[in-house]
């Protein structure tokens, strides 16, 4: 017995900004619209307006070809947030005639349309409308089309039709595969290399790849094919997202006089969660952050934001937002962040507290209750919620700061990548991770970290020690690990793998390696820098270790899986 995916067509209507990033930079630098102008991104030309194509500018181009072609061409920078900011007005604008709608990419919005075709009236008179709300709140013009699938959906907006429901295969069909360029949500690159493979095998047009067999496109072209033959039949892989837009709630009052101590400030958060919680419940909605903030009588003012309970794991109760808020303004007042210079007079290091004049607490990410994604295979497991409980009362008896939860954050060290935050903070690590740092070891990272790392030898096949000459070379290749049987004994209690204690003091052979990766850290200090060289080893056992080599020897930084 054999089963298989049926993938379903959508009635979707798509809202599309003819040239919108060269739409968006025209706005945000004061230049005509008249004038021919084009993105660059690099040394190409990305997005082409409507003056520069009648002159014969295309996309793809070359800077000079592009020039070369139209003198008068004005040439402008890509930016990605630029666009995303300067659409956020026509998102709105089509929301007030369709209260539910997902943006595929700057310039593109997808919306369901079968109901809200039933409440205009028609699909042609829903057209209207959106077109007549965008023109009249931005001046923008859009286009729009609706047919059955994502893929039509989007090439019926270029031509601004409505196919009529199950036609879309059939006015896929003649359509070349390039078309496929426009469903590209993110990187264009993956579906071009797709569309280059498809000419070359023949097969130009959309009915050519609709015609073939679902299982065989999957053998011959992965998910990727997969996909692309999903669209060119006209179907989804998924329906458009439906937004119901919920507006943050928030709250928040003047503290006069300022408060000093965490428990007079805490009585008026307590009031503030009452109130928020009475709003919640009479929306009916439920939020998925809470943010924090105050004002102080210095005029600094201090953030934080919270992760809620989602996903079934309990409601969010007065009582939880009060602890919340607790936890927090302890941390601002008596972690020093709310601290000041005393007088120049004073003849110690004390220094003068900062008051609270303004809390303000707000729910975000608000939704309907109950409309939380639940998991793939049913909702959330009773041991997750008592888990979810449990810490929260811990932290409830130890304070914002007694239970702590380990991200990953930026660090060239696989002890510098760890970053340890309050159960339930939603604030960034010091280091972002997405931070080129170089002399970072690559993927893999390890799977134990001690929380000191144990000294260990490294031999060559002579038995000598394997070192480093001022060049980073390496003396010899590593043959023998060896590891010290005392040291090694205290490892196991700082952290080390206990189920490795039965290898104290022996001797492991090494059947492969990788690096070496030299890292130097502190070369401004006077006294130099501080450079190590790490060391990937695979011992005949099966274990993977990180060593690092220091000047004064080899110490055994990780365990690998």
């Amino acid at each position: 017995m054999s089963t298989r995916v049926v993938h379903t067509a959508t009635r979707t209507t798509v809202v599309w900004a003819p040239d919108w990033p060269v739409v968006a930079a025209l706005a945000a630098t004061g230049t005509s619209a008249h004038q021919p102008a084009a993105v660059l991104v690099g040394s190409r030309v990305h997005t082409v307006s409507a003056p520069a194509r009648r002159e014969g500018v295309r996309r793809g181009m070359r800077r000079r070809q592009a020039q070369s072609v139209c003198p008068e061409l004005v040439l402008l920078p890509g930016d990605e947030d630029r666009d995303a900011r300067l659409f956020e007005p026509m998102a709105a604008a089509v929301e007030t005639v369709v209260p539910g709608i997902e943006v595929l990419r700057p310039g593109l919005l997808l919306l369901p349309a079968g109901g809200a075709a039933r409440f205009h009236g028609t699909e042609d008179v829903l057209a209207e409308r959106l077109v007549s709300a965008v023109a009249e709140r931005t001046g923008h013009e859009c286009q729009v089309g609706t047919a059955d699938g994502l893929l039509a959906a989007l090439v019926a907006a270029r031509a601004e039709q409505r196919v009529p429901a199950g036609e879309s295969a059939a006015f896929l069909a003649p359509r070349p595969v390039d078309e496929l360029l426009a469903a590209a949500v993110q990187d264009p690159r993956p579906v071009a290399g797709l569309i280059e493979l498809l000419r070359r095998l023949g097969l130009r047009t959309l009915g050519d790849l609709a015609g073939l067999a679902g299982p065989e496109v999957h053998a011959r072209f992965g998910d990727s094919g997969s996909w692309a033959w999903t669209l060119a039949r006209g179907d989804d892989l998924r329906p458009p997202a439906r937004r119901r837009p919920e507006s943050d709630l928030e709250v928040d009052t003047a503290l006069d006089p300022p408060a000093y101590r965490v428990d007079t400030a805490t009585f008026v958060g307590r009031r503030l969660a009452e109130e928020l919680h009475t709003l919640l419940t009479a929306h009916s909605v439920s939020c998925g952050r809470l943010r924090i903030a105050a004002r102080t009588d210095t005029g600094d003012d201090l953030v934080r934001t919270w992760c809620t309970d989602t996903g079934g794991l309990g409601g969010l109760t007065a009582a939880r937002i009060t602890d919340r808020i607790r936890w927090q303004l302890d941390g601002w007042l008596t972690a020093g962040a709310l601290s000041r210079p005393a007088g120049a007079d004073a003849e110690d290091d004390q220094r003068d507290p900062v008051g609270i004049v303004r809390l303000t607490v707000t729910a975000e990410d608000v939704a309907p209750a109950g409309a939380e994604q639940g998991r793939l295979w049913g909702g959330s497991s009773g041991g997750d919620l008592r888990a979810h409980r449990a810490l929260d009362r811990v932290q409830g008896l130890l304070g914002g700061d007694g239970v702590l939860t380990a991200v990953v954050q930026g660090g060239r060290d696989v002890r510098d990548q760890v970053h340890l935050r309050p159960w339930g903070a939603q604030h960034e690590a010091a280091r972002p991770a997405d931070r080129p740092w170089p002399g970072r070891l690559p993927a893999p990272a390890p799977a134990t970290v001690p929380e000191e790392p144990f000294p260990v030898e490294v031999l060559d096949a002579a038995g000598a020690r394997v070192g480093f000459d001022t060049r980073l070379a390496m003396s010899a290749p590593p043959v023998l690990v060896r590891i010290r049987g005392a040291d090694h004994r205290g490892a196991d209690h700082r952290g080390a793998d206990h189920r490795n204690a039965h290898h104290r003091g022996a001797d492991h052979r090494i059947v492969g390696w990788a690096g070496p990766w030299p890292l130097a850290e502190g070369w401004w200090q006077e006294s130099g820098p501080r450079v190590r060289v790490h060391l990937q080893v695979t011992l005949a056992d099966g274990r993977a270790l990180l060593l690092a080599a220091h000047p004064d020897g080899w110490t055994c930084e990780a365990v690998y899986d």
